[in-house]
């Protein structure tokens, strides 16, 4: 990787990602969220989707509404678990219907969960590779896959990561989200042997501000996200104390972006949780403005 400046530029490229509400009140709070968001303008936004289908009707109502309503450039989650090809193809076809020209191609979590034997559909797509090729044949649209710079809990290396990755690539993936981590070196020995492997997409580090440390190692514990013992030191005595845990976790995110910028990175996929103030402050504190602020500079 090419080393950069400390400071941070216009140059840097974000995206967000959102998840389907489940009740009135985080239906609310998301389209708060987006509204707030939006002035960062970011290069665009994805929506998650559940194993089998099980969250579809509440992804495609949010994907619909942000494509119709606000200003993202707006992706959605697919995967082929639990799916025969044909009701996968009826999926697409139902998001293709809602204006849906970008994906994030997925496999999917088992039934079970993560941690349950994953067993392919007899007559579906075994993985998203095989998922990338059959978007790939139905049109020229945005693909984006996912990436894990410290493996895939069910792989049994990261050269099998590797490898996957590169089919991912190969069958025509434009980009790489990857799992969110807080190991850089990690991500670099990853993104590394990706480019040795001729994998050419870019590779863009997934980043999880952190608003609960508690139930962040619940999510780090089923995906394989190792956490370094400097966060337990850096929220230590914070439990109570909301504000400065605030002004912490947004310090460790924008470190981290900003370790990663001197590394040579300049994309970076933000998972909001459905909640926009602590991304916001990551965000001012990399230095960059809002759309609202940039216009009123220029007024002024």
């Amino acid at each position: 990787m090419s080393s950069r400046s400390e400071t941070c530029n216009d140059g840097i490229r974000i995206s967000f990602e959102f998840f389907p509400p489940k009740s009135e009140e985080a239906e609310q709070q998301l389209w708060n969220t987006v509204a707030d968001l939006s002035d960062w303008e970011p290069e665009f936004v994805s929506v998650t989707y559940g194993a089998g289908g099980s969250t579809k009707a509440p992804t495609l109502s949010a994907v619909r509404k942000m494509i119709h309503e606000t200003p993202f450039t707006t992706a959605s989650h697919l995967t082929c678990v639990g799916a025969t090809r044909e009701d996968t193809h009826r999926v697409i076809d139902e998001f293709l219907a809602a204006g849906v020209r970008r994906f994030v191609a997925l496999r999917g979590d088992p039934p079970g969960g993560v941690g349950s034997a994953y067993q392919p559909h007899p007559g579906g797509y075994a993985n998203a590779a095989e998922l990338v090729a059959a978007l790939r044949e139905r049109g020229d649209f945005d693909i984006s896959v996912s990436a894990y710079p410290e493996k895939h809990p069910e792989s049994r290396d990261t050269a099998a990561d590797i490898d996957m990755l590169k089919r991912k690539a190969e069958n025509g993936a434009d980009r790489a989200l990857t799992q969110f981590f807080f190991d850089n070196d990690a991500f670099e020995r990853y993104h590394d042997r990706a480019r040795a492997a001729g994998i050419k997409i870019p590779i863009v580090p997934g980043i999880m501000p952190i608003q609960n440390l508690t139930q962040l190692k619940r999510f780090a514990g089923a995906c394989g996200t190792s956490i370094p013992s400097w966060l337990d030191e850096r929220f230590d005595g914070l439990d109570e104390a909301v504000e400065e845990r605030a002004r912490v976790a947004a310090d460790v995110a924008a470190e981290q972006i900003q370790d990663l910028m001197r590394r040579g990175i300049d994309e970076f996929h933000l998972y909001t949780m459905n909640r926009s103030a602590l991304v916001s402050a990551v965000l001012e504190r990399l230095g960059l403005q809002r759309k609202v602020d940039a216009r009123a500079g220029a007024a002024a």
